[in-house]
C-alpha cells in the first residue's frame, strides 16, 4: 500500500523496543509502514516525542501498549497525541489493548477514580478515538467523551482450548472467583462445557473492599444516650440523642469451597487480568485437591509482576495462556509454561474499518456482553 495516498498513518509511542512488536506486527498486516517517530527520555526522565514527517489533515493511529513502567507509557502516549495534535493532524485515534489505571475504576473511602481522570487526559491531549480490549469494566467506557472500541479477546483464546488444549472435551471452566462467573459462563456455554465456581476467604475480589458508601466507617458504638463519650482526640460526631443506627456486620467468608465436580477434569480457569498470581496459584491447589488432573489458566492481559514466572513454574499450573496487549517476553524466558496468543488481526481489521468507514459489528459477532 502507499502510505503516502493512504490516508492515515500508524505510529508507535513507545520508547523501547520490545513494546513495539505489536505495532510491527499491526502495520505488517495492514500493508503499511509505520511512521517515523522518535520517543524517549531525557537525562533528567521527561518525555520528548519527535515526529519525523508531516501528518497534516490525516488520520493517525497511535498504537500503545504497556510494559511495567506504566506512567512513563501514559506520558508517551499523551506527549505523542498534543504532538500530532499541534501539528494538525484530522484524527487521532489511540491503539491501547490493555488500558492502564482500569482496576481503579471505582471509588475507595476517601481515593480517586483515577481511571476517569486518565480518559479526561486522553481527550484534553487530543485524542478523538480509543480502540481496546476486554476492559476490567465495561462501565468504563462512560467515562470518555469520544468513542470507544472495546474488543474482545475471547475468540481467539476459545481458539485456543480448541486446538492445543488436549482433550478439551473433558475439561470444566473455573471462576476463580464469584464476580468471574459470568465470563467463565460464556466461555462454558460456547465450548459445550462444564462450570465450577470458586469462592471463600482465599478469595479477595475487588467488590468486597471498602468504597465511598461506607465512608467514614460504621463504629460499634452508635448509640445517643445521654453520657456517650468519644475516644479522646476523636472528631468523629456521636448521633443525635434517641437515634440508633444499626451495627453493620462485617464479613466472614467460609473456608474456600469449589461449587462444581472437577474430579478427573482438565480444570481451565479464565479471567480478563493474570498480575499477582498468588489468587491463581491458590486456586489452582485446591483444584489438584479436588482431583483435577490438569490446571489452566487463561487470560486476556498478562501483566504477571514482580515474582509471577518464579510461582507459576514452582506452582502446580500447567500452562498460563495470555494474549500479546501487554509484552512480557521477559517472563516468558523465566517461565515456559507461559504461552501467547497473538490478537494483532483484530486490531488490524479494527483501524481498517474505522479508516474506511465500515461497520464494526462483524468484529463483535456472536459476542455477549458477559464475554
Amino acid at each position: 500500500m502507499n502510505v503516502a495516498k493512504s490516508g492515515y498513518r500508524v505510529f508507535s509511542a513507545n520508547s523501547t523496543a520490545a513494546c513495539t512488536e505489536l505495532a510491527k506486527k499491526i502495520t505488517e498486516r495492514l500493508g503499511v509502514e509505520l511512521g517515523k517517530s522518535v520517543v524517549y527520555q531525557e537525562s533528567n526522565r521527561e518525555t520528548r516525542v519527535d515526529v519525523k514527517e508531516s501528518v497534516r489533515g490525516q488520520t493517525i493511529f497511535i498504537i500503545q501498549t504497556i510494559p511495567r513502567d506504566v506512567n512513563t507509557a501514559i506520558m508517551e502516549l499523551l506527549v505523542m497525541a498534543y504532538a500530532l495534535k499541534t501539528s494538525c493532524a484530522k484524527n487521532i485515534i489511540g491503539v491501547i489493548p490493555y488500558f492502564p489505571y482500569s482496576k481503579q475504576c471505582k471509588m475507595r473511602k476517601r481515593g480517586s477514580i483515577v481511571c476517569k481522570l486518565l480518559a479526561s487526559m486522553l481527550a484534553k491531549a487530543g485524542l478523538t478515538h480509543i480502540i481496546t480490549m476486554d476492559l476490567h469494566q465495561k462501565e468504563i467506557q462512560g467515562f470518555f467523551s469520544f468513542p470507544v472500541d472495546n474488543l474482545r479477546a475471547s475468540p481467539f483464546l476459545l481458539q485456543y482450548i480448541q486446538e492445543e488444549v488436549p482433550d478439551y472435551r473433558n475439561a470444566i471452566i473455573v471462576a476463580k472467583s464469584p464476580s468471574a462467573a459470568k465470563r467463565a459462563q460464556s466461555y462454558a456455554e460456547r465450548l459445550r462445557l462444564g462450570l465450577a465456581v470458586m469462592h471463600g476467604e482465599a478469595q479477595c475480589s475487588e467488590s468486597d473492599m471498602a468504597d465511598g458508601r461506607h465512608s467514614p466507617p460504621c463504629v460499634r458504638n452508635t448509640s445517643g444516650h445521654p453520657g456517650l463519650e468519644l475516644p479522646s482526640g476523636s472528631k468523629q460526631q456521636a448521633p443525635f440523642p434517641g437515634i440508633e443506627l444499626p451495627i453493620m456486620m462485617a464479613k466472614e467468608k467460609p473456608p474456600i469451597t469449589v461449587v462444581g465436580d472437577v474430579g478427573g477434569r482438565i480444570a481451565i480457569i479464565v479471567d480478563d487480568i493474570i498480575d499477582d498470581v498468588e489468587d491463581f496459584v491458590a486456586a489452582a491447589e485446591i483444584l489438584k485437591e479436588r482431583g483435577a488432573y490438569k490446571i489452566y489458566i487463561m487470560a486476556t492481559h498478562g501483566l504477571l509482576s514482580a515474582d509471577a514466572p518464579r510461582l507459576i513454574e514452582e506452582s502446580t499450573i500447567d500452562e498460563v495462556v495470555v494474549t500479546n496487549t501487554v509484552p512480557h517476553e521477559v517472563q516468558k524466558l523465566q517461565c515456559p509454561k507461559i504461552k501467547t496468543v497473538d490478537v494483532s488481526m483484530i486490531l488490524a481489521e479494527a483501524i481498517r474499518r474505522i479508516h474506511n468507514g465500515e461497520s464494526m459489528a462483524y468484529l463483535f459477532r456472536n459476542i455477549t456482553v458477559d464475554d
